[in-house]
């Protein structure tokens, strides 16, 4: 019966999120914004000021290895982040601008069920956006590495093929941890353009600012972490210290919005 259930909820959450609006303006923008790190890293190969984040340099020789086919997908899982961010934000927020929940709440009384479908559901949705994602990061790095004279001998081995497949579960993890992120903030502020601001503008502009004036904080802010889980660690921050620590916030978290989720009111 909870199968079902969570298969009505699934079901009837698709049905919002498939609206052409909604569906087409994210994974349109996913890829846009997929294509322009993957594109600069390779039109950018050359220049001083550098061809990644923050001015960082990622050569030829970098990229001509096995993992050079998705160093552009990887780098640009922190914006697919943003926006699976917005869109769990989003859905979640408005049953409660819009007054549906207590609708929904009439069809399926069991609000933990209804919580597990709609989760599953934009989750769903997070995997088909990295999916297209990653498609084009990679099309386009076949399609530039000519331009930016990258061999890439390298990216049509077994090794090539394990690192896609390590890549991909790590980016797919990443976004749907932002996405959490999304969904828990929806929850708690119960206002579609609170929660997004207040994700953003964490994410985005109060943790960069952390980090640049005490570099240590890096190791503990959540945006940095996720980001870190999509790259497979770096040298400043291990990848089993972010999935650890990434783990221990969302949990808390959850926790806590399931909570309340079951014991508040459902009108904003």
């Amino acid at each position: 019966m909870i199968k079902v259930y969570s298969a009505q909820v699934f079901r009837a959450e698709w049905r919002k999120l498939r609206r052409p609006t909604l569906f087409l303006g994210t994974m349109l923008a996913s890829a846009g914004l997929t294509g322009l790190v993957t594109s600069l890293l390779f039109l950018l190969i050359d220049s001083p000021q550098g061809n990644s984040d923050r001015g960082n340099m990622i050569s030829r020789e970098i990229l001509q290895l096995p993992s050079g086919l998705t160093i552009g997908f990887s780098n640009a899982a922190g914006l697919l982040g943003i926006v699976a961010l917005c869109v769990f934000a989003a859905q979640t927020a408005q049953e409660y601008t819009y007054g549906t929940l207590r609708n929904l709440l009439v069809r399926q009384p069991r609000r933990l069920q209804l919580l597990i479908g709609k989760y599953v559901s934009m989750a769903s949705f997070a995997i088909v956006m990295v999916i297209l994602a990653a498609v084009v990061s990679m099309s386009l790095a076949f399609g530039l590495s000519g331009r930016a004279k990258v061999s890439t001998d390298a990216w049509v081995t077994s090794d090539a093929l394990q690192e896609m497949a390590k890549t991909f579960g790590n980016v797919l993890l990443s976004v749907i941890a932002f996405g959490t992120v999304g969904m828990i903030l929806g929850l708690l502020l119960r206002s579609p353009i609170s929660a997004i601001s207040l994700g953003v503008i964490w994410l985005l502009i109060v943790e960069n600012i952390l980090v640049a004036v005490k570099s240590s904080l890096g190791n503990w802010m959540p945006g940095s972490l996720m980001s870190t889980i999509a790259v497979g660690g770096t040298p400043d921050i291990s990848y089993t210290h972010s999935v650890t620590m990434v783990s221990i916030y969302l949990a808390v978290s959850t926790a806590i919005v399931i909570t309340l989720f079951k014991r508040r009111d459902v009108s904003n």
